[in-house]
């Protein structure tokens, strides 16, 4: 399955990480597109606050960060040329995470001002499973207004809140609930959580 993984400039670039750790242990021909925002972000919340220059350094970070041997390719934020802005090449499905309210306006719109909205833009007219995992809070109205209309128009918009039911015990356990949803929104069973009725019995 060739899945393209965008990572946004929103707070939560753990989702981020985390997607590509569990789709990388799925088996998924993996591409990923990271925004300058989101590796400022990414510096800040996951390494030590010191960004790797260059883009493989940056990807050989990222696949430190993702635990997996598995290759992945990594897009410059300005590269046009990505197969996936074209729909006669159209990725399987698209996962957003985390995905801003500004990139999900954007998306909503069909602004492609950049490479991502672009492929995102071509992911839905495609009629592509189309994963935006929103990150944001309290919700203003526009935001609502703008996550209804990329429902109507065929995409899941998963905003990142965990459920409690499976007794998480840390914040990874929190992280992995939001990221198996996103997951299974693309038919991929992310294998780390028991799903609801399915636990150990006592």
């Amino acid at each position: 399955m060739k899945v393209l993984l965008g990572i946004s400039g929103a707070s939560g670039a753990v989702y981020g990480v985390r997607t590509l750790s569990l789709l990388l242990a799925r088996g998924a021909d993996l591409h990923v597109l990271v925004t300058k925002t989101a590796w400022g972000i990414l510096s800040a919340e996951v390494w030590d606050g010191k960004l790797p220059g260059g883009m493989d350094a940056r990807r050989k970070g990222l696949a430190r960060l993702s635990s997996s041997t598995r290759p992945f390719r990594l897009y410059a934020e300005d590269d046009f040329g990505i197969p996936f802005a074209s729909g006669s090449n159209a990725p399987d499905a698209m996962i957003v995470a985390p995905c801003s309210m500004g990139t999900l306006g954007r998306i909503a719109h069909g602004i492609s001002s950049s490479v991502l909205t672009r492929c995102a833009d071509v992911a839905l007219k495609e009629r592509k499973p189309l994963v935006l995992v929103a990150r944001e809070t309290p919700l203003s109205v526009i935001h609502l207004e703008n996550m209804l209309t990329l429902a109507r128009a065929g995409a899941h918009v998963l905003p990142a809140c965990p459920g409690f039911y499976h007794r998480p015990e840390t914040v990874s356990a929190l992280v992995d609930f939001v990221v198996s949803r996103a997951l299974s929104c693309i038919g991929v069973d992310a294998g780390v959580l028991p799903r609801w009725g399915e636990g150990k019995e006592e």
